[in-house]
């Protein structure tokens, strides 16, 4: 409580100084700075009103008015052409800005820091926007800090959990069992959704494919240690692990499992890469973790290995890339389905059945594409010994309880496969 009076504090400081710097020059994007996003906190694009969801004038002026929004998106570490997180949100959000007529722009911030990605909000406010979009885990203490400050701003964040808030707003001494605590005690839950994924079913379905697809030798290559690539990364075991055991060939299938230390590629991670497959003849490598996988892409190529995907269906792009038919496929969680419920959700006056609310979101249905989580139907190589039929027939299962997955992240996955745990690289 103490944090949210203190918090309310500075957001009168803030409001102030705000008035009396004022101006469009350093608080509004616009076409002018287009190219120096990095630098100013804001990256608008193209022409003007090319990513504000087209004109806000003419045809698109009345329902602009009757919607009365006017949406944002700030970047994470990454930016929108990562062919992950923030691209799938950026492009959601501008198709369903452009299709109802409503101004979007997005911001980059200028660092790698809370402080930066506070500070695009601010920009964001400051321009008119009354819907932001926060993309990552890393915008926790955003949502702690800037929620507070800016009551009449609903803010959507994506894959934001209870752990990652109370992480942030308790500091130390917190104990990492979100149990302990209240959670809306710390944040303003009058104006935020957050909504995480259940990581593990995705990665649990990757893992059995692959397995079912005829590969022994498996990878894992995460980004960071951070929850969210975690449930990703064990959930690719447990499914590696049960596919071995309806094939009887336990004693076969190995993964290799480690984490980069960081959300992209470099030297040194694609030379792990290539020692991967090249060396120990790792077949195929779920990359996961923003722009991570342009080192196992890379690694791939070289050896005629594979790789799988994450977040979205980045199939299309890797394979432009790398290679046709390097992607086997991509475990994907519903960042666009949830970007565009959400945004419709608050045109249509329904916000209030979902403000305040930190949703997992998983499977929701025994068909495939109506869920959170799945794999993609038209990019996953399905073979003679593993069809697009047998895939829905696990979703139907998993879905009726009669396959499970766990999402406890304290430890490995115990299994009868063998896996092999690295660390991190850096």
């Amino acid at each position: 409580m103490k944090k949210r009076i203190l918090t309310a504090l500075l957001a009168i400081a803030m409001l102030t100084s705000m008035v009396a710097c004022g101006g469009k020059d350093n608080n509004t994007p616009s076409s002018d700075n287009a190219e120096t996003g990095a630098q100013t906190g804001t990256e608008t694009g193209g022409e003007t009103g090319g990513e504000t969801g087209g004109d806000t004038g003419g045809e698109t002026g009345d329902t602009a008015a009757a919607t009365d929004m006017n949406i944002a998106m700030v970047t994470d570490s990454g930016d929108i052409t990562d062919q992950s997180f923030n691209q799938t949100t950026y492009e959601s959000a501008k198709a369903w800005a452009e299709e109802n007529g409503v101004p979007f722009t997005y911001y980059k911030p200028e660092s790698d820091s809370t402080e930066a990605r506070n500070a695009s909000v601010d920009q964001a406010v400051a321009a008119g926007a009354n819907v932001i979009l926060l993309p990552g885990y890393l915008f926790a203490a955003t949502v702690v800090d800037q929620a507070e400050m800016y009551p009449d701003v609903k803010f959507i964040a994506l894959d934001v959990g209870a752990g990652d808030i109370l992480e942030n707003a308790v500091g130390e001494g917190y104990t990492y069992n979100p149990a302990d605590y209240d959670v809306t005690e710390y944040y303003n839950i009058d104006n935020v959704y957050c909504a995480t994924y259940q990581e593990a079913i995705s990665g649990y379905m990757a893992g059995y494919t692959a397995v079912k697809l005829g590969y022994k030798h498996l990878g894992f290559l995460g980004g960071m240690a951070v929850p969210a690539v975690t449930r990703f990364g064990y959930g690719y075991v447990q499914g590696a692990d049960a596919a071995a055991k309806e094939l009887g060939i336990e004693n076969e299938v190995i993964v290799e499992y480690v984490v980069g230390g960081q959300f992209s590629g470099d030297a040194d991670i694609t030379a792990y890469m290539d020692t991967w497959y090249s060396s120990r003849d790792v077949e195929v490598v779920f990359a996961c973790g923003g722009g991570i996988y342009t080192s196992a892409a890379e690694a791939a190529q070289k050896a005629g290995g594979k790789v799988i995907g994450v977040d979205s269906d980045q199939a299309p792009v890797i394979d432009a890339a790398y290679g046709d038919g390097i992607t086997v496929t991509s475990a994907m969680k519903g960042l666009s389905t949830t970007v565009k419920n959400m945004l419709t959700y608050i045109k249509d006056g329904q916000w209030g059945e979902h403000v305040g609310k930190i949703e997992s979101l998983g499977l929701i249905s025994e068909t495939v594409e109506e869920n959170y989580v799945q794999l993609p139907i038209e990019s996953t190589q399905w073979s003679d010994t593993y069809t697009e039929e047998d895939y829905r027939a696990l979703v139907k299962d998993m879905y009726d309880g009669k396959v499970t997955v766990s999402d406890d992240i304290s430890a490995m996955p115990a299994t009868s496969i063998t896996v092999n745990d690295y660390g991190s690289i850096k």
